[in-house]
């Protein structure tokens, strides 16, 4: 052992290989003020995020993971609206209008289409169920991925349709089979422009209808009654849960969460039976019309009212269409007519109600509200003789007049006048109103409006004509120059219901309606009540009753009202009254007037201006007390109003009374 080998335990030197030590480098283990700072707020920082980072968890899976654990099943529930049944219309017997049958709907739930090849999906669901591509497409690219609310792609689906889905499911993820009401009409086309139809809720309706519990996919009434009193019938939609997959596809039954509720069944005034006899009346008088010659008729109306309180019994247009081509998804060839000008010019308009939205010319039925506004304004009295002549002139341009019957040549009174429906006695009492200067020549009109003419008649179902009562003051705001001036032609023309006036056949039985009565003007309704059907038999419950206004008087003078009565019997009884072939042997009392209306139509291979015959006729009955019913008909184009008018509107008396007529004889008369 060397002499400089320490003794064991003693401590070495330090090495002569190593340099000494720098002063200025710090040793690595010598920990300094500044270092402990660091490393305090490191440490502190560490453990704030480890403690947040805990209480987090915490909060996810103690406090809140009730929650949480309903959300992640969520995922796996699909809440679906189970549509309620909608309320059936019945008419005034209980005689069902529009019911509902079971149908099934195939759904779709675009928030579970895969992002990729989406459009394959829908391409091959639309040739499943045999719907335009396009048109799908369209509305999945529309509705984004709004996993809440499906898209109705089909109702109506055929069994073999219903069982390619079921097999394939796999291949249509966010497709779903399900059971729906359908609207069913029972008597085909009858009533539907009354009824209207029923459809998917449109984004403007939505808009307008949220805040009153509508929501996307609602079906809704779109016109008619149908829309008018939707709030009635559409009942209250159920719930009901079903399992699904991440694709969307049930894995289970549907549970039910919450019943539908069926809507109200609403009640009308309508006689289905009187309704069909009206539809069946008018196109008899347009066959009766094409075999006087008047090839050209090809439309019409007829209404027919209680004359106490306004009640609709019947409202009858032609042409018609079926309401059922909107139940399902809408075939766009069905309903062009209904929607497309071009196509509903070809099909001279059928969704067109033209008992209150078509105007006419009303002619000689108009009459009797020219006698009774010259009896009130004392330009006529009832018994004094005025020429019944074949012309008369008048103006400063002796312009002739013409009477449609050249053959009659004597002094008559009004009676007579409106039997006979002598234009001539007429053309003298317009040009009285006439020469009673500027306040005198609005008379009339003044009249014509207390009876409701130029207003709405407040019947409230869906846009409704007013027509036109010319007065001096329209013709200077619609035209200027010489048009501008009223003249003595004016006054009239206007007596014998010509030029331009115009009137809608409900306007002009509201006005017949008055004259039955007693001089009572009425509002025109069509449905009575909502209710709750009554079950084993029982009555039914009303939960709404419809608020009939009551008739006011038109002021118009008892005698003088009496006079116009006396005249529409002789009209359809005397020898020479303009309807007396028609009604004269009708075993039941009835009253009208006849009406032949000029106006001009475009009818293919004739010239512009070329004019056609509108065919009248309104009255009432019984004519001898009481009257229980008004009927006013036109005949679009049909020629004389006996002819055509009148024996339509005979039908609808013989379906009312039970009591057929006998033979007629058809006189080509105004």
């Amino acid at each position: 052992m060397s002499s400089t080998t320490p003794p064991y335990g003693e401590a070495r030197s330090p090495s002569s290989r190593f340099l000494p030590p720098d002063p200025a480098v710090e040793a690595p283990h010598r920990l300094t003020p500044g270092l402990a700072v660091r490393v305090g707020v490191l440490g502190t920082i560490t453990v704030i995020v480890f403690a947040a980072l805990i209480l987090r968890l915490l909060a996810l899976q103690v406090i809140a993971g009730e929650r949480h654990l309903a959300v992640a099943q969520g995922n796996q529930l699909r809440t679906i609206k189970i549509e309620a049944p909608r309320g059936t219309i019945v008419d005034r017997n209980g005689k069902v209008i529009v019911d509902n049958v079971a149908g099934t709907a195939v759904k779709l739930w675009v928030g579970d289409l895969p992002k990729e090849g989406r459009y394959q999906i829908v391409r091959r669901l639309a040739a499943v169920l045999e719907v335009p591509a396009g048109a799908l497409a369209k509305e999945v690219e529309a509705r984004g991925v709004d996993p809440l609310n499906p898209i109705t792609v089909k109702t109506g689906v055929r069994e073999d349709q219903v069982g390619f889905l079921l097999e394939h499911q796999a291949e249509f993820p966010g497709v779903q089979v399900q059971q729906v009401f359908l609207r069913d009409y029972p008597l085909g086309s009858r009533a539907a422009q009354l009824l209207g139809y029923v459809g998917e809720i449109s984004a403007e309706e939505l808009a307008r209808l949220r805040k009153s519990g509508y929501s996307l996919g609602d079906k809704i009434g779109k016109a008619g009654i149908e829309g008018s009193f939707d709030k009635y019938l559409r009942g209250v939609a159920g719930e009901a849960q079903v399992t699904v997959d991440s694709l969307g596809r049930p894995q289970g039954p549907l549970v039910p969460r919450k019943e539908a509720g069926t809507g109200l069944q609403v009640r009308l005034t309508l006689d289905v039976k009187l309704q069909q006899a009206a539809e069946e009346a008018l196109r008899f008088g347009i066959s009766t019309a094409k075999a006087n010659k008047s090839f050209s008729a090809d439309g019409g109306a007829i209404v027919a009212l209680d004359p106490e309180d306004g009640a609709v019994l019947a409202m009858a247009s032609y042409p018609t269409y079926k309401p059922s081509v909107y139940v399902g998804r809408i075939d766009p060839k069905d309903i062009a007519p209904l929607v497309e000008q071009e196509a509903a010019v070809r099909e001279n308009f059928p969704g067109l109600n033209r008992v209150t939205q078509a105007r006419y010319p009303p002619g000689s039925i108009w009459k009797p509200v020219t006698a009774i506004a010259a009896m009130q304004e004392h330009r006529l009295s009832p018994y004094e003789s005025i020429p019944c002549t074949p012309t008369a002139t008048y103006g400063l341009d002796k312009f002739k007049f013409k009477n449609w019957d050249p053959y009659v040549n004597k002094p008559i009174t009004l009676t007579e006048a409106l039997a006979r429906s002598c234009d001539t006695y007429f053309y003298e009492v317009g040009y009285r109103f006439y020469n009673a200067g500027n306040e005198g020549r609005s008379r009339m009109q003044e009249w014509a409006a207390r009876f409701g003419f130029g207003l709405p008649t407040g019947f409230g179902l869906g846009a409704e004509e007013v027509g036109i009562v010319p007065t001096p003051a329209w013709r200077k705001q619609n035209f200027t120059g010489w048009d501008a001036a009223w003249n003595p032609g004016d006054s009239i023309q206007l007596t014998i219901g010509q030029k331009e006036l115009r009137v809608t056949p409900l306007q002009m039985a509201r006005f017949y309606a008055m004259i039955a009565n007693g001089g009572k003007l009425v509002t025109p309704y069509i449905v009575q009540s909502a209710e709750t059907p009554g079950a084993n038999g029982l009555d039914p419950v009303v939960r709404w009753r419809n608020p009939i206004k009551i008739p006011v008087s038109a002021g118009v003078d008892p005698a003088a009202l009496q006079i116009v009565r006396d005249g529409l019997y002789q009209a359809t009884h005397s020898s020479y009254g303009t309807s007396q072939g028609v009604f004269g042997a009708y075993a039941i009392g009835i009253a009208g007037k006849t009406g032949t209306a000029e106006e001009v139509v475009a009818v293919p291979g004739y010239p512009a201006g070329h004019t056609e015959d509108q065919s009248w006729w309104c009255g009432y009955g019984p004519s001898d007390s009481q009257a229980r019913i008004v009927v006013c008909a036109i005949i679009e184009n049909g020629g004389h109003g006996s002819t055509a008018a009148a024996p339509a509107a005979l039908k609808v008396f013989e379906k009312f009374f039970g009591v057929k007529a006998g033979a007629q004889v058809l006189v080509g008369t105004d």
